[in-house]
């Protein structure tokens, strides 16, 4: 195929697998690949700060009351710090690098947010649930090696080792609990308050040291930023896989899964947990003996009542993180046969100018995956220069619309994309919205 989107080197990141029609290539370090993403599900900035309405409590109100359990908020940030590969021989190409990611993915507990927001006044018999808080937060350096191999003519496949250094992690997904309120059976106007099986559980590695130590200086935790970033923090492992198959010259699919991996944290490690269960049928109005008698402090006993039945603990226990497996599959289809030049030294390989095609890709997620799908068509102008626009629907939109551009100059190659450009006028309105641009040196065999 003729050198396209699908051959630049970011291509192996998502599948080491990819076919790769060059002999070599090398990242400007630090902007060999930067990429951001975030969106939200179900509300957007604009429901909150949308001027024409002017009441902010009720712009919030109903915002949060549109919220579904299922909704919400993803924040994903990669850097390529250092990446080069080369082709040992005929089949087989070697790469390695090394980048850093940060990961933000959230549920929106719509439950909780209403009992803070509104109170539980206007909800009498209905449970509010502490399973929907649940999120992860990550900042870690990728370590990786890979190898791409080419079976025969029509199949290649790949592998890449990956060796995790965490910077910092935040984790609660598997909280419990209901707190409901009821009228009391007994008619004499008190309400029931029962917090049933609660227990809440956020496990973090790489913030104790920095809040809790009070002479640590900027320097100090840059410094130790540093070491972590360099394997002196948490450590994991990975595993990447992907393959490619011709069907013919024309058509081909891909397949590819990633970040099959663990980091096991260890160093730095501080748990809190919130548990227990309490009922309570309000507070009954008592009056001091003597007029010179202080009040009965009602809140301070409650509080007290509560601490007694609802514990909490702060912990510091290793715990285990799985990374958010990735994974795409695509179909292509290529037309427009480019015109070969006349050169007896040339493997005569079929080459499109254009090409089409459908990609599904999804990330694993704490209660589920989130899947997207692209259809696409790529565009070479000249062999040096083209573009791919591009139409995702996904949970965020079905309005998605994104273009990408890459140019070459002689072994120097530089590409740019973005999501969601009918969102670029206000993206106050939109739910999402990405970008992503590279810097490599790209060698040819000729």
């Amino acid at each position: 195929m003729l050198y396209n989107v699908d051959a630049l080197p970011q291509t192996l990141l998502s599948n080491p697998g990819a076919e790769i029609s060059f002999r070599g290539h090398f990242g400007i370090p630090f902007f060999s690949q930067f990429h951001v993403s975030a969106g939200s599900t179900g509300v957007t900035a604009f429901d909150i700060f949308d001027d024409s309405n002017p009441n902010v409590n009720l712009r919030v109100r109903n915002a949060i009351r549109r919220l579904t359990p299922r909704d919400y908020v993803s924040v994903n940030e990669q850097l390529e710090i250092l990446s080069f590969g080369w082709r040992l021989n005929k089949q087989s190409y070697l790469s390695a690098g090394v980048y850093q990611e940060m990961d933000i993915f959230s549920y929106l507990p719509k439950d909780l947010a209403i009992l803070v927001n509104e109170g539980n006044t206007n909800y009498i018999n209905q449970p509010f649930d502490f399973s929907q808080a649940s999120y992860t937060a990550e900042v870690l350096t990728v370590y990786h090696v890979g190898l791409n191999y080419k079976l025969n003519n029509r199949l290649t496949v790949g592998a890449r080792a990956k060796l995790y250094s965490g910077i910092f992690n935040v984790a609660s997904t598997n909280n419990q609990g209901t707190f409901t309120t009821t009228l009391n059976e007994g008619g004499n106007g008190f309400y029931r308050q029962t917090a049933s099986g609660i227990d809440v559980v956020i496990n973090t590695s790489g913030f104790a040291s920095l809040s809790n130590d009070e002479d640590n200086t900027v320097d100090q935790a840059a410094v130790d930023l540093l070491k972590r970033s360099m394997l002196g923090g948490n450590i994991g492992v990975g595993l990447d896989l992907g393959a490619t198959y011709e069907i013919n010259e024309q058509f081909k699919v891909t397949g590819a899964v990633q970040d099959v991996g663990v980091v096991f944290q260890r160093t730095d490690v501080e748990n809190y947990r919130y548990y227990g269960s309490y009922e309570t049928e309000g507070i009954e109005p008592l009056f001091p003996e003597q007029e010179n008698t202080e009040a009965i402090p009602y809140w301070d006993l409650f509080e007290d009542e509560v601490d007694e039945n609802l514990q909490d603990e702060t912990l510091e226990d290793p715990y285990v993180t799985w990374r958010p497996v990735k994974f795409n599959t695509s179909m292509e289809f290529g037309f427009g046969r480019a015109l070969l030049p006349c050169d007896y030294r040339l493997v005569k390989e079929a080459r499109y100018m254009n090409s089409t095609g459908l990609l599904l890709s999804g990330v694993n997620r704490p209660k589920g995956i989130t899947l997207s799908m692209t259809a696409y068509y790529d565009k070479l102008i000249t062999e040096k220069f083209g573009f791919r626009a591009a139409y995702t629907i996904d949970d965020y939109s079905f309005t998605n619309i994104g273009l990408m551009a890459h140019r070459t100059f002689n072994n120097f190659n530089i590409y740019l994309a973005a999501n969601n450009l009918l969102g670029f006028p206000n993206f106050a309105k939109t739910n999402s919205t990405s970008l992503q641009f590279g810097i490599q040196f790209i060698f040819n065999d000729n």
